[in-house]
């Protein structure tokens, strides 16, 4: 019965919250690293919540990277760029809701710029026939798309890069990408909202098919960096006009 598949709705835990709130002080630097926290029992009574909240979200921000615990001493600011992981970039741009610093903007530019053309190379010299009939699928299924339903785009957009990353035979890329999806499709589905960039964006998909079908591993490394500085050039303006 559907009555027994519904659950309760449920709010966000204590912990979870706990956890949001030390992650965006932490990531926006108004706590700094080498700091030492209040103990468990003072950040309890400073936030009304129990000790067992605190003490699972320290653990957990401690899993993130953010935090070291030291015993009978307590939680240590770390500095995130060196204890922490891939999985932190969603939340950098979580809490400044979407708005990118110039830094990382840069820094996320830099690894794309390195390693999305050498992967659309090796795509196409190691795509296979199916792959190749799976970019056109998602190619019919761009232009088959309502340019208003910017999350379909992007969508179609991330499946487009991730195909490439399969396609060029790495093993680990395609894994990297898909960590990376949360970041990647926050930044894409910006510009997205522009009908003229969907459109050139499309253009570029079909010359990337093309030059990956034809085996042609110099073209769709070319291709990848049009796509890549096209984008590029229209995130630094959306940027500029937040300034």
């Amino acid at each position: 019965m559907l009555e027994s598949l519904i659950e309760p709705l449920r709010t966000d835990s204590l912990k979870d919250i706990f956890v949001l709130q030390f992650e965006e002080l932490i990531l926006s630097g108004k706590v700094k690293i080498g700091q030492k926290l209040l103990s468990e029992r003072e950040l309890a009574l400073q936030m009304g919540v129990s000790r067992p909240v605190v003490h699972e979200g320290l653990v957990e921000l401690a899993s993130r990277g953010l935090v070291s615990l030291k015993p009978r001493f307590g939680a240590i600011v770390n500095d995130y760029r060196k204890e922490g992981s891939i999985t932190l970039l969603a939340s950098l741009i979580q809490y400044q809701k979407g708005k990118l610093e110039p830094e990382l903007l840069e820094s996320l530019l830099q690894l794309r710029l390195l390693l999305e053309p050498a992967f659309a190379r090796f795509a196409a010299e190691n795509r296979t026939p199916e792959q190749v009939r799976e970019f056109y699928a998602i190619l019919e299924n761009e232009e088959a798309a309502d340019q208003r339903n910017t999350q379909k785009i992007t969508d179609l957009d991330f499946e487009f890069h991730l195909l490439i990353a399969v396609a060029s035979g790495n093993t680990v890329y395609p894994l990297l990408l898909n960590s990376f999806r949360q970041v990647y499709t926050n930044l894409s589905g910006q510009f997205f909202k522009d009908y003229q960039v969907t459109a050139t964006v499309h253009k570029y998909h079909k010359d990337m098919v093309k030059a990956i079908e034809s085996g042609n591993g110099t073209k769709a490394k070319s291709v990848m960096k049009e796509i890549l500085q096209h984008g590029e050039k229209y995130l630094r303006k959306m940027i500029d006009q937040d300034v």
